[in-house]
């Protein structure tokens, strides 16, 4: 089921020599753009928004970015709040999450009472741990969890049974263990969640790779496998879950952005422009690499699509993990 949402997404991949008249040609396309940011600071919401908008207003292609950062309720807090104020200027990063918590019925709502602008970019998870931890790698984890599963607290940026649970879940599975006995730890968005992993307070971490990569470099943290199906350029000495040994364990996260539920055609299709415009510079390039981002595009309708299909096959495994 994962395999299929992997290829959906690269099915969606951009096709760089099909861009039309927002061509990143130098010209301004916005003039400003507010983000909002739906968790906490330091999380893979918050890093998303801001590269975007670091990207975006280096190449000149809009003027000037906001952002503004409104926890609560799972994602509920701000997507309330967009449709609320029905403000055309504000774009939403979102990701899996709103799908998943959608289906959960942690808020009320889903992408469908939103306009959905685009999907820019996958980020594929990663199983970490603290480089002070006595685990070496992926199987002393499964190790220690066979032993005592209530011993080995692993925490993520999302709540009980949110994308980040179902991630440690689904690898679990797939290394043998039985993944309805994870003692998970939720926190507030991953920057809290990777300070609770740095302080002790967790075992392990389940979380995006762009959030962990950065630390791993500084030598803070040890990543012990990565959710993709081959190993990643921004960090080769790294296994495969599949590899580390949880057999056919692949996932990755898609992240974009929404738009109030009120947002004109014009207005949608400007945005959807400018962040298609974004892939050509090296301004976007930098911020890709530094995070360690795959580069996904679709906009639009076919945003809509893909939206639809995820919702079909995380519900399907959400309920066989025991989570629905």
């Amino acid at each position: 089921m994962l395999k299929l949402l992997t290829a959906a997404l690269g099915a969606a991949a951009l096709s760089f020599a099909t861009l039309g008249a927002a061509q990143a040609d130098g010209h301004q396309k916005l003039e400003d753009v507010h983000f909002l940011i739906p968790g906490g600071a330091g999380g893979g919401w918050d890093g998303t928004a801001r590269g975007t908008g670091e990207a975006l207003t280096k190449s000149g292609i809009v003027g000037s970015a906001t952002y503004e950062n409104m926890s609560g309720g799972g994602g509920g807090k701000a997507i309330a709040h967009l449709i609320e104020t029905d403000d055309a200027g504000t774009l939403m990063v979102n990701s899996t999450p709103i799908v998943i918590r959608s289906l959960q019925g942690v808020f009320p709502q889903s992408f469908r009472d939103l306009t959905p602008i685009a999907g820019t970019i996958g980020d594929y998870a990663a199983m970490v741990v603290n480089t002070d931890s006595d685990i070496q790698d992926f199987g002393g984890l499964l190790e220690a969890y066979n032993a005592d599963p209530t011993n080995v607290a692993i925490g993520g940026g999302s709540v009980a049974g949110g994308m980040d649970h179902i991630v440690v879940a689904l690898v679990m599975k797939a290394a043998g263990a039985d993944p309805t006995q994870v003692k998970y730890i939720p926190y507030d968005a991953g920057g809290k969640a990777m300070a609770g992993l740095l302080s002790g307070e967790i075992k392990g971490l389940s979380t995006g790779f762009g959030e962990a990569i950065e630390l791993a470099r500084q030598g803070e943290v040890r990543i012990l496998c990565v959710t993709a199906t081959e190993r990643l350029d921004a960090s080769p000495e790294t296994p495969t879950c599949d590899e580390a040994g949880a057999s056919g364990a692949e996932f990755v996260n898609w992240r974009g952005f929404f738009g109030a539920p009120g947002l004109s055609d014009e207005q949608a299709s400007a945005y959807q422009d400018a962040l298609e415009a974004m892939y050509e510079t090296d301004d976007w390039a930098t911020v890709r690499d530094r995070n360690g981002w795959v580069d996904i595009f679709n906009r639009g309708d076919d945003f809509t699509s893909f939206l639809e299909a995820q919702e079909e096959q995380i519900g399907g495994l959400m309920r066989e993990l025991g989570f629905l």
